[in-house]
């Protein structure tokens, strides 16, 4: 058989398969709308309702929320609900907290000394470890303790089914499963709790491109960052009237942004080193119901949010340790944070960063949320971390560093784009139970950052 006619025989095998396949869907599909079909009027000729049933109340307000038109704006309605309680409401308990644990840190340090207790020692353990501790409980726990409950009283009411209806056709063009959207939708509180409910997905393949993928959408740690920048740099050019409209915008669209790259790289992984067959599934709609309150406060307290907590603290205690080693290590009256920021900078410039924050993100690899006081401790050169809360002076220092608009911008896509922190990575390897999957969930988001940024800093270079 000649060359030409061999490949003409693959290019028709290969579009048999894809007919055969998109054929299994459409049959698949007829087949278990029939017997729903069949099952309603089986169901309406032996059950007699007295009055107005909750079934037309569950298919009136389907009507709404599953709407072609309607059903999308309000999703982003109520995500941005969340968002705002998560942010709005977390602000003053965090600072409670960080007031708390940082006076608490200042008496324990005064009391080891005051015992004759080596210095090195007060900085390692109490300035290092427990201010890294009491960074991360302090950032993490109001927002999670806000966004848990809320997202898990809008799955008791039976609203995160019709989440995952209206993203499916989405998620089936990118080859992944419909449920990935309620995986993707856990991530925004903590991509390790996100990794986790990839359990519900049944398919090893699908849930694979799942876990890879949960990265993308920004966790609790990451918000602090976005939100500080957005009402640093871009908020901070409106007028006050429409400046808190302007940081939301853009924290709006870095979520956008996340699920858009959540969508692309499901189907560039879906079209390569997992490629498949789409999995069918039923997915079926639960009535509306009220809310428990109490079973919801329990479950999404104890089973996610302590437990995501506690591996947070675990990983962000060494993490805490290595800050102020580096800070109080001195080779020839310089730092070893300044040495080692020196030596990334060039680097750094080249994806529209520093030395600094690239070290920092180093370092805050157990835990996203120490991110800026490592930036902050870096620029003020300083042996332990810092944190400034007035955001004029925050601003200040960054610009005498060097920052600009482009920098925020770039920081902002770094911190949506790259890899999982370890309590993540940590998660990805016990669900997996593989090195080569965790290496991968680590790989391509840093490599889609690093690519990312280096468009945005040379075009913005090129442009201005």
């Amino acid at each position: 058989m000649s060359e030409e006619k061999l490949n003409t025989l693959n290019k028709i095998i290969n579009e048999s398969r894809v007919i055969g396949e998109k054929i299994d869907i459409v049959l698949h599909d007829i087949l278990v709308s029939s017997i729903y079909n069949d099952a309603g009027i089986i169901a309406s000729k032996a059950v007699r309702l007295k009055g107005k049933s909750n079934f037309d109340y569950d298919r009136n307000l389907d009507r709404i929320l599953t709407s072609k038109w309607l059903g999308f704006p309000i999703m982003f309605i109520i995500l941005a609900g969340v968002f705002y309680l998560t942010i709005a409401g977390a602000n003053v308990p965090s600072q409670m907290l960080a007031k708390m644990f940082f006076s608490i840190e200042d008496w324990l340090a005064a009391q080891l000394l005051y015992i004759n207790t080596p210095s090195w020692i007060v900085g390692l353990f109490v300035h290092g470890i427990y201010k890294a501790v009491a960074w991360v409980i302090s950032v993490m726990l109001p927002p999670m303790a806000i966004f848990f409950p809320v997202f898990t009283l809008l799955e008791d009411f039976g609203y995160l089914p019709r989440v995952a209806f209206n993203l499916d056709r989405l998620f089936k063009w990118a080859g992944a499963h419909g449920k990935q959207a309620l995986t993707m939708g856990m991530g925004f509180g903590c991509n390790a709790a996100g990794i986790v409910s990839t359990r519900i997905i049944d398919s090893p393949r699908e849930r694979l491109i799942a876990i890879i993928t949960n990265n993308f959408v920004p966790c609790n740690g990451r918000w602090p960052l976005i939100i500080i920048l957005a009402t640093v740099f871009v908020a901070g050019s409106f007028t006050p009237s429409v400046a808190s409209v302007a940081a939301v915008g853009v924290v709006m669209a870095i979520t956008l942004l996340g699920i858009t790259v959540t969508l692309l790289v499901s189907k560039l992984l879906s079209k390569s080193v997992l490629k498949g067959e789409l999995s069918s599934y039923q997915l079926e709609l639960p009535s509306y119901r009220r809310p428990q309150i109490m079973r919801v406060l329990y479950t999404s307290f104890i089973s996610r949010t302590v437990f995501v907590l506690w591996r947070a603290v675990i990983m962000a205690a060494p993490a805490g340790a290595v800050i102020w080693l580096l800070g109080n290590i001195y080779i020839d009256s310089t730092n070893l944070m300044t040495i080692i920021a020196d030596f990334l900078k060039p680097f750094g410039n080249l994806i529209g960063l520093d030395g600094v924050i690239i070290l920092a993100y180093i370092i805050a690899i157990p835990a996203n949320e120490i991110v800026i006081p490592t930036i902050i401790m870096g620029y003020m050169a300083s042996g332990e971390m810092m944190d400034i809360e007035d955001l004029d002076q925050l601003k200040a220092l960054f610009l005498a560093n060097g920052w600009t608009i482009v920098t925020a911008v770039c920081l902002m896509l770094f911190s949506l784009l790259h890899y999982p922190c370890s309590t993540t990575s940590f998660t990805i390897w016990k669900e997996t139970k593989s090195v080569k999957w965790t290496v991968l969930s680590n790989l391509l988001p840093l490599t889609i950052a690093i690519l990312v940024c280096f468009v945005v800093a040379q075009a913005a270079r090129l442009l201005f």
